[in-house]
């Protein structure tokens, strides 16, 4: 599904990346973690095709970056990010924001052919939201648009959806409404990658975790391989303990001396 190897990239004297690997398997759910300028913006546009590596290989969908046209691998890829709302016309309706995911489009200027139009209705009844399909999409709460734009993003049928920070900006019950909308997707054939700063995100949804340090991976593997008070004092330089409730993670910060 995703296979990078010995991934680097520099930016004059900066190196961003240093020799990252990391493989994710068909129907895995994975969470990309770690602290501002570790790389992981720098890694997500590589797999959607907008950076390449100063070295290394990815390989993502069974095909090898470079020998493929990346526009091509785009259409099978969903990919939210925070920029994605800025672009939605306002003035349109929930549905038509969801329906024009099927052809890639930012909105439509013809006719919508009623099946298309339908689909976007059953997208908009698995994240909660068919009771707002004909209201504008600028009515809506920031929650309610970040789901809206995942139930868009389903319209194409992704083998691969790529979720950047989804739930910066949401309050407490934003976030877990978006977290339990997110859940629905578990009983679809698709991979998953999850970039987000806060360890409380992972629910029991996801299943691996990629956790990144000043460029490199520090861990790669199932979550609770990963998530050890050692690999995340490794991460973060700070002293945190890790508690599990339902499967969960949460993290408890100590006496910092910074």
């Amino acid at each position: 599904m995703i296979h990078l190897q010995g991934l680097t990239f520099r930016r004059g004297e900066r190196e961003i990346l240093r020799g990252v690997d990391l493989k994710i398997n068909p129907g895995e759910h994975w969470t990309l973690l770690g602290r501002n300028g570790c790389g992981k913006s720098t890694i997500l546009e590589m797999i959607t095709g907008y950076l390449f590596p100063t070295s290394g290989t990815i390989d993502v969908l069974g095909n090898r970056y470079g020998q493929v046209d990346v526009r091509e691998m785009r259409k099978r890829i969903g990919y939210i990010s925070p920029s994605l709302i800025e672009k939605m016309t306002l003035r349109d309706p929930v549905w038509e924001i969801v329906a024009s995911g099927a052809f890639a489009y930012l909105r439509f200027y013809e006719e919508v052919e009623d099946e298309v139009r339908e689909r976007a209705y059953i997208e908009l009844e698995r994240v909660g939201l068919r009771s707002l399909a004909e209201q504008p999409f600028s009515t809506l709460s920031q929650g309610e648009r970040k789901k809206v734009l995942l139930a868009r993003t389903m319209m194409a049928s992704p083998e691969l959806i790529i979720l950047d920070e989804p739930c910066a900006g949401l309050d407490l019950y934003e976030r877990e409404k978006f977290l339990y909308a997110l859940n629905e997707l578990s009983t679809r054939k698709l991979s998953i990658l999850y970039v987000t700063h806060h360890i409380e995100e992972i629910v029991p949804f996801f299943t691996h975790v990629a956790l990144m340090a000043q460029g490199k991976l520090v861990a790669s593997g199932l979550k609770r391989d990963v998530l050890t008070t050692d690999k995340l004092d490794e991460a973060y330089d700070l002293p945190l303990d890790i508690k599990w409730r339902d499967d969960r993670p949460w993290i408890e910060v100590g006496k910092v001396n910074l």
